[in-house]
């Protein structure tokens, strides 16, 4: 990666640029496990101008979860136009496999299990998540009302079942970068007709 310090290059890019960097080290090594030391001499700039930009490690990690966490909800609340059909959870994972296939730690940045307790980042992180679950639950919801079948004990079961699926999925595709989102679309829907759920 070139210079994000050098003359002549906006603020914006600086940004941007730093962004990427910290989203792979975070992505790959946990929150716990980077410096921004580290992302600086990665990103080829100094530490004070990440400091300068983000004021502090929690302030870079910020970014990270606003770049991640808006880029997923978007994309699954696109994918929501087929909710109550069972090709919705196909196209749930479509769009999250297509929205993150440059960005492959998203993921991992937003359910960084080693965030700190409390504070402004965990607080983006908690809504991040939260709108994506309460999608998540809304689809379950519309494909089991669809079918007839108005248990709430049911619809709890099978959000909790998506969930689990959705992060497993991601976790076998991040120890498996050679697949590209198409490729996990297609093993997807392969496994869901399968099971009778596509």
């Amino acid at each position: 990666m070139g210079k994000a310090g050098t003359k002549g290059v906006s603020r914006a890019d600086r940004e941007r640029q730093i962004v990427d960097v910290a989203l792979e080290e975070f992505g790959s090594k946990g929150y716990t496990g980077v410096s921004v030391a580290a992302v600086a001499l990665r990103a080829g700039i100094s530490k004070p101008l990440v400091y300068s930009y983000f004021d502090s490690k929690d302030g870079l990690y910020l970014a990270c979860v606003h770049r991640v966490g808006g880029l997923l909800v978007d994309a699954v609340a696109a994918a929501g136009t087929r909710s109550g059909s069972a090709q919705h959870a196909l196209d749930t994972l479509s769009a999250i496999f297509t929205a993150v296939e440059d960005c492959r730690y998203a993921w991992a940045v937003l359910y960084d299990p080693a965030l700190p307790p409390a504070g402004e980042t965990r607080d983006a992180v908690q809504f991040y998540r939260g709108r994506l679950a309460a999608m998540g639950a809304a689809g379950a919801a519309g494909l089991l009302s669809h079918a007839g079948h108005d248990d709430p004990l049911d619809h709890q079961l099978l959000d909790h079942v998506w969930q689990y699926t959705v992060a497993a999925v991601m976790r076998w595709w991040s120890d498996h970068p050679d697949q590209s989102a198409a490729e996990m679309t297609a093993r997807c829907a392969r496994l869901l007709t399968s099971l009778g759920a596509g």
